[in-house]
């Protein structure tokens, strides 16, 4: 007889050892009798492990949040030369520091995050990026004079007394400065039959609920028990982060007992949908087209999106938005100088062609391939920063690919969804032209599944006729520094869904060379936006001075190998406990390790956490409690300070 335990969920009565000669009452008692013990012993060894991990131990490596390291903020560098020094220092095998520690591929926040964190404990790294300017989603471009962002249009639970707020500041040193975008700082657009109707979101919860009852005055009860699921279940982001840190045995065990999903509201709402928990409340078509309005930061449509990932999302804006003073480059701007304290660097165009692999098959350093010519770069640490399917079916060697460890993992994931983005520059300082901080989520129509699978259907020339929404935003409009910077101009953004095969063909053209049937096609996306937007906002007309569209930026400039914007797709497939469980910081390969959106979830501090999980990896000690601990000593002596 095997010494495992018997699964209750899945157990017979006639495979209870001595069954047969039971009567049916005594069966049922010792059934209730096993799973009583299975359930004990779950709790045992979860309890153990989780104290274990909430409480840490002590270990010998370097706490990297030992002291706290902000201070006085200084005045923002405009200095083009200054900030180039920064954010471009070009690779040449004369900038790699000696005795690396690590080295980490693609400087997205997930990439700088990490690599500050190690040289915060001491260590030496370099971060190799293949584009022109640091930053991933972070960095800024130019064009026609001005700025635009390229991922950051704004984030929530920034205020000064949060843990994201607080593990900037020690991985920036204070220099990072958040301006509060105002409420409402989003605004559902519903166009219809019926005309435009507008449903702003307010910031703070008590506002949040109180302006969508005073559009639905007849839904009070649907409303609150929605928000009511989305309170509990985002309780649960330790849940996530537990998960991946629990050895994995022990997570696949609770997992097969039903025990995860039993003790976390996180873990039971992930494999619902979106559109199956609107569904449960019930609610007016409109109502569900406004509670699911957001879902475009994540790319999953509501039938195919985890309300887990939903609720977090939506938490995450509860109290509000900011903005990074001075444009989204200046995250990277201010990290670069911590990695570089400690003999670090950020190098770029630097395009990393691949994982080196020593004879016993762990990692050992990277080949970058600079102009015609390949650079081995030697270091006991890999962290790769440039996704799951990047890392592991295009940086590993043939041999490596094929290992059952990485293999389990890519068949867990799928791409992520792809966008099209509208640049628009304006005539017009932000009050002259109406321009708002707060982003707009403009939806035609309020069956949100059947128009994006209707869209996502149509071939490309037909589709430009059936877009379902617009994402529209004014980064000039929310950077308190831009109208200095820039006098009298703007900028807007649109942001729209797409697919990647309709642009795959012009793939390995470079940029503004793509022929006349590709331009011919953006020039189509690039009209029906600006049409909307007119209609949206009349006072614009003939402000208009530039206009340009990316169709395949993310894959040219942030490596997406199909164009997506937020690494694996977010799906309820994804949230299933065993696969973020097996995803983790730590690949099947040895020494080569994972950061940023792929090990924890999409977004800013989604990559954060993947950031921290990393590095918790690496250095042998839970870095999420030592940052809690440092802001619990920075806090407690707070009132002794203003004394």
């Amino acid at each position: 007889m095997s010494g495992a335990l018997p699964n209750p969920g899945r157990q017979t009565i006639a495979s209870i050892p001595g069954a047969a000669t039971l009567q049916q009452p005594e069966a049922a008692s010792t059934m209730w009798l096993w799973a009583a013990l299975v359930l004990a012993t779950g709790l045992l060894l979860l309890m153990a492990t989780v104290r274990r991990l909430v409480l840490g131990r002590r270990w010998d490596g370097p706490n990297p949040f030992a002291e706290d390291a902000r201070r006085p903020p200084l005045a923002l560098v405009t200095d083009q030369e200054a900030r180039r020094r920064v954010l471009q220092q070009a690779f040449s095998d004369a900038q790699v520091p000696d005795q690396l520690d690590a080295v980490v591929i693609g400087s997205g926040i997930g990439g700088l995050a990490v690599a500050a964190i190690l040289a915060k404990a001491g260590k030496r790294v370099l971060v190799l990026e293949q584009h022109a300017t640091a930053g991933g989603r972070c960095h800024t471009f130019g064009q026609d004079g001005l700025e635009f962002d390229t991922g950051i249009h704004y984030a929530g639970q920034l205020k000064k007394s949060s843990f994201c707020r607080f593990f900037l500041d020690q991985i920036s040193e204070g220099q990072l400065d958040w301006a509060y975008l105002g409420s409402p700082f989003d605004i559902v657009v519903l166009e219809g039959p019926n005309g435009r109707r507008e449903f702003p979101m307010y910031s703070g919860e008590k506002a949040y609920v109180q302006g969508l009852k005073e559009k639905f005055p007849h839904e009070e009860a649907a409303i609150d028990k929605y928000m009511k699921m989305v309170k509990e279940v985002a309780k649960g982001t330790l849940h996530i982060a537990l998960l991946k840190l629990i050895p994995l045995p022990m997570v696949r065990l609770l997992d097969r007992w039903g025990l995860l999903a039993f003790f976390s509201p996180f873990m039971r709402a992930a494999t619902q949908s979106l559109a199956d928990v609107l569904n449960q409340l019930p609610a007016s078509p409109d109502l569900k087209a406004v509670l699911s309005y957001i879902y475009p930061t994540y790319g999953v449509i509501p039938k195919n999106a985890s309300f887990s990932m939903h609720a977090l999302l939506i938490n995450h804006f509860l109290e509000g938005a900011f903005y990074p003073r001075g444009g989204s480059s200046e995250i990277a701007f201010h990290i670069i100088p911590v990695i570089q304290q400690t003999g670090g660097t950020v190098l770029t165009s630097a395009t990393v062609e691949s994982v080196l692999l020593d004879s016993a098959g762990r990692a050992c350093g990277v080949r970058v391939k600079k102009d015609q010519r390949l650079v081995n770069i030697f270091s006991p640490i890999v962290i790769s920063n440039a996704g799951i399917f990047n890392t592991y079916e295009h940086l590993l060697p043939e041999k490596a690919r094929c290992l059952p460890g990485i293999q389990t993992q890519l068949g867990m994931v799928q791409h992520g969804s792809s966008t099209l983005c509208v640049f628009i520059c304006l005539r017009g300082s932000k009050k002259s032209l109406g321009l708002e901080a707060n982003n707009r989520y403009v939806y035609l129509g309020t069956d949100i599944d059947q128009a994006m699978e209707r869209y996502l259907s149509l071939s490309r020339d037909q589709a430009v006729a059936h877009i379902p929404y617009f994402f529209i935003t004014s980064p000039s409009a929310k950077d308190p520094t831009w109208k200095d910077r820039f006098p009298d101009q703007s900028t807007l953004m649109m942001m729209l869904p797409a697919r990647y095969e309709w642009f795959e063909e012009w793939q390995d053209e470079p940029p503004h060379k793509r022929g006349s049937d590709c331009e011919a096609l953006k020039d189509s996306f690039i009209d029906a936006s600006m049409s909307a937007l007119m209609k949206l906002h009349p006072q614009l007309e003939g402000k208009v001075h530039n206009v340009s569209v990316g169709s395949l930026s993310p894959q040219v400039f942030l490596a997406g190998p199909h164009g997506e914007n937020y690494g694996v797709g977010h799906n309820q497939n994804h949230l299933q406990p065993h696969v973020m469980a097996t995803m983790r910081a730590q690949s099947p390969i040895s020494n080569l390790y994972l950061t940023g959106q792929d090990v924890f979830t999409c977004g800013l501090f989604g990559a954060l956490h993947g950031a921290l999980l990393c590095s918790s990896t690496i250095l042998q000690r839970n870095v999420h409690l030592d940052i809690l601990r440092l802001q619990s000593r920075v806090s407690a002596a707070l009132p002794r300070r203003m004394n």
